[in-house]
């Protein structure tokens, strides 16, 4: 729905939606940060009883994507392509109101000697892929 979610976040203060999907904050780092915008913004009380859990980023995905919950803390690379939103409504969640996730590749000393994964790992440090990378949603 293009207008259910507005840019400020003030949707999930509001009665337009029953469910409001998250990862297991437990397991997922993306559930983790859902839970503390929520802390930080006073709503995790009153967000409580809208919650469904998924137990990955992507089963959350799913929850929203299916509509069988209205909104969720999803993962910007889920909903952008190409830096722009694919479909549907959001709102950037300010950094400031979770811990920043970090996301990193390494490459194992099992893998050291596989020229696939050495190629990869070159690409993701080249200049060429940072624009790429954030027009997924992920800063570096």
């Amino acid at each position: 729905d293009a207008a259910r979610v507005d840019a400020r976040g003030a949707v999930l203060k509001g009665d337009g939606f029953r469910k409001l999907a998250i990862a297991n904050p437990k397991t997922a780092p993306y559930g983790a940060a859902a839970v503390q915008a929520m802390e930080n913004l006073g709503l995790a009380e009153a967000l409580a009883p809208r919650l469904v859990q998924g137990e990955s980023i992507g089963q959350t995905y799913n929850f929203v994507h299916t509509g069988n919950a209205e909104i969720g803390f999803v993962a910007l690379s889920q909903v952008l392509e190409g830096g722009r939103l694919k479909g549907g409504s959001m709102w950037v969640v300010p950094q400031g109101l979770y811990a920043p996730i970090q996301q990193d590749a390494v490459l194992l000393k099992r893998g050291a000697n596989n020229e696939a994964a050495v190629a990869l790992m070159k690409l993701l440090k080249s200049p060429d892929i940072k624009d790429l990378i954030r027009s997924c949603g992920y800063d570096l």
